[in-house]
């Protein structure tokens, strides 16, 4: 009899390992999902200043291959000539793109591309105070990172609920080249909101007095949150080119 139960639980042991490869298989399909969505974003200016940040297709047309890519404001602002470039991971050659349109009022702009093969988003307006997250960008301008983290604070008014709305804060940490990369819900795959910005402490090292670090402070990457990405994107005449 105790040797049927050992083999009974055996069999169920097994029967669990045997379930646990597709699992791990939906989080890399989960993350291909979102890396088909990311880029990387670079701009030349006059006087050969250069900038780098990070973006997110929302929109596109399948049958031009044009897409459109949200990004921070302040990446192409004060608005000059400049020489716009996009990126896929992992691909080392760039498509030149150009500003479509930049929000008057909000740190959030569109950049336009033509033969992009990328997937646009799908966006979630809400998320709960503690949710995991995913995000993915390009820090200085080099590869990509993927880094996970949680939503720790959401963006409610005085007297609304202060654990389930748009998010507002994330404690994953960043640094330069992260603005506009994509914050992802880590179980649905769903964009919640890009990176805006992140504060940062300075440290200094005994050894170094004359020097000092800024190192990002956890838990205070601001990020602009899916609803007023979206209004924007429908507010540039995008609405039928969404996923």
């Amino acid at each position: 009899m105790r040797r049927g139960l050992a083999l009974l639980a055996l069999a169920v042991a097994g029967a669990g390992c045997a379930s646990s490869p597709p699992a791990v298989q939906d989080r890399t399909d989960l993350i291909r999902r979102i890396l088909a969505s990311s880029v990387q974003l670079r701009t030349e200016r006059e006087g050969g200043v250069r900038r780098a940040a990070s973006g997110v297709v929302v929109a596109t047309d399948p049958a031009s291959r044009r897409a459109w890519i949200v990004t921070v404001r302040h990446f192409v602002y004060p608005p000059t000539s400049q020489q716009v470039s996009v990126r896929r991971p992992g691909q080392e050659s760039a498509l030149p793109a150009v500003v479509a349109f930049v929000s008057p009022d909000r740190d959030i702009a569109l950049i336009e591309v033509d033969g992009l093969d990328a997937a646009p988003v799908r966006f979630k307006p809400t998320a709960s105070l503690g949710d995991d997250i995913l995000v993915v960008a390009f820090p200085w301008g080099q590869r990509f990172t993927l880094v996970r983290g949680v939503v720790s604070q959401i963006a409610s008014a005085s007297g609304e609920d202060l654990v389930i709305g748009p998010p507002r804060m994330v404690d994953a940490s960043v640094s330069y080249g992260s603005s506009g990369g994509g914050v992802f819900d880590a179980r649905s795959g769903e964009l919640i909101g890009i990176v805006e910005s992140y504060r940062s402490a300075k440290v200094t090292i005994p050894e170094m007095a004359d020097r000092a670090l800024e190192v990002p402070v956890p838990g205070e990457t601001t990020l602009i949150p899916a609803p007023a990405i979206l209004d924007f994107v429908l507010a540039s005449g995008l609405g039928s080119r969404l996923r």
